[in-house]
């Protein structure tokens, strides 16, 4: 009998600061994906900064050390000129979670989200209902992953797998 390879487990990450989405896939040597599991990590939008950073970090680490992912990979950051704070508050949030990972031995990939757009759907700018239905279709699912930041963290997921495979 032929001995069983390890499928290698990748955590994909969106982050967030009010919700972070996050996504384990499994794959297998030769085999389709597998969702391990997917959900979101939220704070208290009317809590102090310091706190809600430190809700993210708690809840991913325990996340990190539940699925023992191989490989992390999160969204890039992305500035709008027109929404330079947005991006602050995200880089807080994506901070955390690439120190969560470290602290757990964790390699961490970042990929642009044109990137993971691209991938999934042909369109770079693709927009949050046409990355759900490429995860719908692409996993199977039969019904929409819901919320957004699921499906994205999803995308994520598959994006860095199949960049594996180059």
């Amino acid at each position: 009998m032929a001995a069983i390879a390890k499928a290698f487990r990748i955590l994909g990450i969106d982050p967030g600061l009010n919700i972070t989405g996050y996504a384990a896939v499994d794959v297998a040597a030769g085999g389709k994906p597998v969702i391990v599991e997917a959900g979101t990590l939220k704070t208290n939008a009317k809590a102090e900064l310091a706190e809600r950073i430190e809700q993210i970090h708690a809840d991913l680490s325990d996340v990190l050390a539940e699925l023992k992912p191989d490989l992390m990979a999160i969204e890039q950051l992305y500035a709008h000129y027109k929404h330079p704070r947005t991006s602050i508050l995200m880089a807080h949030a994506r901070g955390v979670v690439i120190l969560a990972a470290q602290q757990a031995s964790v390699a961490v990939r970042s990929l642009a989200a044109t990137e993971v757009k691209k991938n999934l759907t042909g369109n770079g700018h693709a927009s949050k209902l046409q990355m759900q239905r490429a995860i719908q279709s692409s996993c199977g699912l039969s019904e929409l992953p819901e919320p957004p930041d699921v499906a994205d963290a999803l995308a994520i997921a598959l994006c860095a797998m199949r960049k594996l495979d180059r």
